[in-house]
């Protein structure tokens, strides 16, 4: 059969993805991944045990479209809770087939042609793709290259009258910080008085450490009318397989987002909804995150005390940047590949992340992994 000769893309300059390059390298050479962002250690049996009696009982066949009313309510309760707003399960919720998926639908709801969409960079690389792939134009904010802090003044300069969205991410991929209340507040009387719509990426809520607070866009009141909050049960349960998350958003904002859900996905797992909602009422499954994952940033990080890498401990997330300048100039991509073949330990060099490939010699490491798994990569990170 004869091929079409010519096909025009949306997206004709798209690289493969580095979780791509870097996950398929660490097989190839045998080596250590703490690249990409998954758990290499069990899930919880009661939510195995929890998703195979929900299958058992039947619920196998689709789920209503937006997500079974009973963990609608469950996720609104436990929004409310943490966070002080208030969200209806009928109308303000959708169960998404994981955080990217709830971020894709947001965006291809509201940006057309010729909108503007605010991102800052470094940003996880989901976004740039689905505001092309609508004809929407990215303009970037690049974070401050020592402590990735905003500069509001420059965010503020890029405001136009053709900005449509801004999107925030916090606790933040790939620099493991964390919006503060003051930059909240910033963000909150930059965008005062227009019309623009904020989603915030928000799939580590439950990953804050060293006693910080996450700051939600949901305990913001003058936030909450125009933002769509995205969230990942995939990071918070250790089943990123399952992809499952979810989004908030005001009625007449969600009912746009759920036109795209509808005749994207339609629907999400009916027995992981079902298993999910029941290992909801026991919040302490996400409540002690912060413990667990801190436990292994610090291993992590004694791990390579006495290495030439330096590095400010994360705030949240379960990455760690590591500087690697008093080591080499190389630039981060080579030296990411090199530590692969070389040294057996995969990576994520920062600098695809950064506006103009900008490179400020940065590794990102990923520490949700089995302990043994950590001191086995740090010792070799020790040796380098």
């Amino acid at each position: 059969m004869a091929a079409i000769k010519k096909i025009s893309s949306k997206l004709p300059n798209l690289p493969t993805s580095i979780f791509t390059i870097m996950s398929k390298m660490a097989k190839e050479y045998n080596a250590i991944n703490i690249s990409q962002g998954f758990p290499d250690f069990d899930t919880d049996p009661k939510l195995i045990e929890l998703v195979t009696e929900a299958m058992k009982a039947g619920h196998n066949q689709y789920a209503p479209m937006s997500g079974i009313y009973s963990f609608r309510a469950a996720i609104c309760e436990k929004v409310e809770s943490l966070y002080g707003a208030k969200y209806h399960p009928k109308s303000e919720v959708t169960v998404t087939s994981g955080a990217t998926e709830a971020i894709y639908s947001t965006i291809s709801a509201f940006v057309s042609a010729g909108d503007e969409v605010i991102v800052f960079k470094p940003a996880y690389d989901c976004y740039e793709p689905a505001i092309l792939g609508n004809g929407g134009i990215p303009v970037f904010v690049q974070l401050n290259n020592n402590d990735f802090k905003i500069d509001w003044n420059e965010f503020q300069s890029k405001i136009s009258a053709k900005t449509r969205m801004v999107i925030i991410n916090t606790p933040h991929n790939p620099s493991g910080t964390i919006f503060s209340e003051n930059d909240m507040l910033m963000l909150q009387e930059a965008l005062e008085n227009t019309n623009i719509i904020l989603l915030s990426d928000e799939a580590y809520e439950h990953i804050v450490f060293d006693g910080l607070k996450h700051e939600s866009v949901a305990r913001y009141p003058k936030l909450v009318p125009r933002s769509v909050i995205c969230a990942s049960f995939g990071k918070t349960f250790h089943i990123t397989g399952w992809k499952i998350g979810y989004c908030v958003a005001p009625k007449e904002l969600m009912q746009e987002i759920q036109k795209i859900h509808e005749f994207n996905v339609f629907s999400v797992s009916h027995p992981v909804q079902k298993a999910l909602n029941e290992y909801l009422k026991t919040p302490n499954k996400y409540l002690e995150l912060n413990s667990f994952f801190q436990k292994k940033r610090d291993l992590f990080l004694e791990g390579i005390k006495d290495s030439r890498f330096s590095y400010k401990p994360s705030q949240g997330t379960y990455f760690q940047l590591l500087d690697y300048s008093q080591i080499t100039d190389e630039g981060d991509v080579a030296l990411a590949k090199r530590l692969t073949i070389e040294n057996g330990v995969a990576s994520i060099p920062i600098s695809v992340f950064n506006e103009n490939q900008l490179d400020n010699k940065l590794l990102r490491f990923c520490f949700a992994k089995k302990d043994e798994t950590l001191e086995k990569a740090t010792e070799i990170l020790s040796k380098i």
